[in-house]
């Protein structure tokens, strides 16, 4: 699309913006700052990308400014300086599921009417799903992740075993595995147990193995509560267990990513970041690591990681709408979300990416990960999700530690929760 047609498209964000000024006072460049994450993985895109943005615009210059590294901090500063009702910034990369609050909120500029009909259909359902509130286009897509389960596939191998569908198929390997290798160092499942979004994950990842859910589509908390205290009270015995190290209630992604990695575990639940980096020229599982479905407890009937991933959104109060608008396009664009796959550190949410020869060759996990990818289910698409968060995370942590037993958790998380999203609409 050239520059004038795209012009006439992002007519109406000018409109809604209450701008009708996106260049400098001087009829120079405009500035427009974008807030992001540091991309996780070997190579960090964003530098070249920006470069080459840059001389495609020259009448936009680009600030880039690097959120913390926690994802609660990333949202405490956006939500304070949005509040404000002059954040500072014009573009923000955002989790996919703090899309619907900010949009209820009044911070984002809503989109619809500058993208065609048809534009978010290039993504993965479930990423487009995400972008969109009450019919709405809020955000476009651009990082893609779904929960893994990574195995150690020279260990299941050489103990004639297959990737494990069910949890008890996965409890079973471990014990065999590390009794055969009679290794004292071998840890057996390796996970996100942290008082943080990661434990909301994995434990949605374990109630929808079970059968079960945390919110259905009625608003009702914990519907199936009994299958509910099940999901947690096995994780907790994981690690009571020793099925999954004690230092589990204080882990994240990077610590067990680099445990694993170090060759340290049979089975480590994950996102697609890792593959990429475990298969390293120094990587100490190189060649060693296969990729599989999360397992099902026997009431279930599939296991499926949870989708995630980042968006880019442009804020209501931007005095540069267009401007705005055009850099999150660039960044989300075909040829972007290929650099940055090209680069390991993210994973695009394009399928056709994940198909694309070029691509493969570099990176043989890719036709998997799509796969998995397709069969992944996004965490409850809901204005009030970070409360749904916020309130779970300490009654879940307190089951883990064995503070609270997984029913008492349970149950106070329903009654917290009933109490705070009543007369909450979607």
């Amino acid at each position: 699309m050239t520059r004038t047609i795209l012009a006439v498209c992002l007519a109406g964000a000018l409109a809604l913006a209450g701008c009708a000024d996106s260049s400098g006072r001087d009829g120079g460049p405009v500035t427009v700052v974008f807030k992001h994450a540091k991309l996780l993985g070997p190579v960090d895109p964003l530098a070249p990308l920006l470069a080459e943005f840059a001389a495609l615009h020259p009448e936009i210059r680009v600030r880039a400014e690097a959120l913390p590294w926690s994802s609660d901090e990333q949202r405490q500063f956006l939500v304070i300086n949005l509040e404000g009702g002059n954040p500072g910034f014009d573009v923000m990369m955002l989790d996919c599921i703090w899309v619907p609050e900010f949009a209820r909120a009044g911070w984002l500029l809503d989109l619809t009417p500058s993208l065609p009909p048809a534009e978010l259909d290039a993504h993965f359902p479930s990423a487009a799903a995400a972008a969109r509130y009450r019919g709405r286009d809020w955000a476009l897509p651009w990082i893609m992740n779904v929960g893994l389960l990574y195995y150690r596939a020279d260990l299941l191998a050489r103990h004639g075993l297959r990737p494990p569908d069910t949890y008890d198929e996965l409890v079973a390997a471990i014990r065999r595995i590390r009794t055969a290798e009679r290794n004292p160092r071998l840890e057996g499942y390796l996970w996100q147990g942290k008082q943080y979004e990661g434990l909301v994950v994995n434990v949605l990842e374990g109630l929808w193995a079970a059968g079960t859910r945390a919110l259905d589509e009625d608003g009702r908390v914990f519907p199936e509560p009994e299958r509910a205290e099940a999901a947690l009270r096995f994780l907790r015995g994981l690690i009571t267990e020793g099925l999954s190290p004690a230092w589990t209630t204080a882990a994240d992604e990077e610590i067990t990513r680099r445990a694993f990695g170090q060759g340290e575990a049979v089975f480590l639940r994950s996102w697609p970041y890792a593959a990429d980096l475990f298969e390293r020229p120094d990587s100490p599982v190189r060649g060693k690591v296969g990729l599989a479905p999360l397992p099902r407890h026997a009431t279930g009937t599939t296991g499926a990681g949870s989708t995630g991933g980042s968006h880019l959104a442009v804020a209501r109060a931007t005095r540069h709408p267009e401007a705005a608008l055009i850099l999150a396009r660039f960044l989300t664009s075909e040829r972007a979300q290929r650099v940055m796959a090209e680069s390991g550190a993210v994973k695009p949410t394009r399928p056709a990416l994940y198909r694309e020869p070029a691509l493969v060759r570099a990176f043989p996990s890719l036709p998997r990960i799509h796969e998995l990818t397709l069969a992944g289910r996004p965490r409850p698409v809901t204005p009030a999700y970070v409360i749904l968060s916020t309130t779970l995370q300490p009654e879940l942590s307190a089951a883990l530690v064995g503070v609270k037993t997984p029913a008492q958790a349970v149950a106070h998380a329903r009654r917290r929760l009933e109490f705070l999203l009543e007369g909450l609409g979607g």
